[in-house]
C-alpha cells in the first residue's frame, strides 16, 4: 500500500507555507497526504495579515476522522495557534503508533506571531513528549527551553540535549540561522549526535522552509526509512528545493521553495541547479 503522512498544521492561501506546504511536500517524496487544519491565516509571500484558530474540539474531529478510517504511516505537527489545539491536538494523538514529527512553528517569515505567549507551556509539556522528532530552529530551541538563541555548535548541542530531557524520542536543530556560508543541522537520538552538513544556498525565496523539511521527513519515515536517513534525504531534497526556488517567480516576497523541482524542469539557463533526490 502506498505510505500515508497526516499534516497537522495552519492554512496558507498562498500556497507556500503551512497545511499547503505540507501537502506539497508529502507528493514530492512519493507519499498520500491529509491535513487536519488547525488555523486559517490571510498571508501571502509578504507577509501574514491575519490569523483565525479553530475550535479545539473541531481539530480533534478532524484528526479523529481521519485515524479511524485510513491508515496513517506517520504524522507533521506544525502551527498549533494556542493552548487548547495544543492540548486537543496531543490528545487525539495519544493512541496513534505512527512516527510524529512536530515542527514547533512560532512566528512566520515575516516576523507575524503563530503561536501564542502562552501556549508554549502546553507545547513543551504535551506535544513534544509525544513526538518521536522535534525540528525547532535556533529561535524555536530557544524559545522552548527559555534561553538565548544558539551562536555556535557547541551552544546548539547543550541546547538539543536539553530538548531531549523534555521527551521527545530525537531532536533535530536547524542550523540555517548561523553564521557563515554553511547551513549545519544537528541530530540527536539513541545518544547519537550526528551533524548533517549543507551549504548556504544562495535566495530570498525560503517561504514554508521549516515546513517542507519536517513533512518530508515526515514522508520518509512513512516509508519506513531510519530515522538518520530520513533527515538526510529530506534535507538533500530540500536544497534542491531552495536552488529551484527562483525559477518559480510567484509572489513580490520570500516566494515559496520548489517543491516538485525533480519534476518540473528547471530553465536552461540554470545548469547548476541541484535536481535533487527524486526516490
Amino acid at each position: 500500500m502506498i505510505p500515508t503522512a497526516l499534516s497537522i498544521a495552519g492554512s496558507d492561501p498562498s500556497g507556500g507555507a503551512g497545511i499547503q506546504a505540507d501537502l506539497k511536500a508529502f507528493s514530492a517524496r512519493g507519499v498520500y497526504g491529509m491535513a487536519a487544519i488547525t488555523a486559517l491565516t490571510a498571508q501571502n509571500t509578504t507577509g501574514v495579515a491575519a490569523v483565525h484558530a479553530l475550535p479545539p474540539d473541531f481539530v480533534a474531529s478532524q484528526i479523529a476522522e481521519v485515524l479511524v478510517d485510513i491508515r496513517v504511516g506517520a504524522v507533521k505537527v506544525g502551527m498549533i495557534a494556542n493552548a487548547g489545539i495544543a492540548r486537543a491536538v496531543a490528545g487525539a494523538l495519544e493512541e496513534i503508533p505512527a512516527p510524529i514529527v512536530v515542527d514547533p512553528v512560532m512566528v512566520a517569515k515575516g516576523g507575524a506571531a503563530l503561536l501564542e505567549e502562552t501556549a508554549v507551556e502546553a507545547v513543551r509539556e504535551r506535544l513534544l513528549p509525544r513526538a518521536g522528532l522535534v525540528t525547532p530552529n535556533l529561535p524555536e530551541a530557544a524559545r522552548l527551553l527559555d534561553a538565548p538563541v544558539a551562536t555556535s555548535r557547541d551552544q546548539i548541542q547543550v541546547q538539543a540535549t536539553a530538548l531531549l530531557s523534555l521527551g521527545p524520542r530525537a531532536v533535530l536543530i536547524k542550523g540555517g540561522h548561523l553564521a557563515g556560508e554553511e547551513c549545519p543541522d544537528l541530530l540527536v537520538h539513541d545518544d547519537d549526535a550526528i551533524w548533517i552538513e549543507g551549504p548556504r544556498i544562495a535566495t530570498t525565496n525560503t517561504h514554508g522552509t521549516g515546513c517542507s523539511l519536517s513533512a518530508a521527513i515526515a514522508a520518509e519515515l512513512a516509508k519506513r526509512r531510519p530515522l538518520p536517513d530520513a533527515v538526510r534525504n529530506a534535507r538533500r531534497w530540500l536544497e534542491g528545493a531552495l536552488v529551484g526556488a527562483d525559477s518559480l517567480g510567484v509572489g513580490h516576497g520570500h516566494g515559496p521553495v520548489h517543491h516538485f523541482h525533480a519534476l518540473w524542469p528547471v530553465p536552461d539557463d540554470r545548469p547548476e541547479a541541484h535536481k535533487g533526490d527524486a526516490t
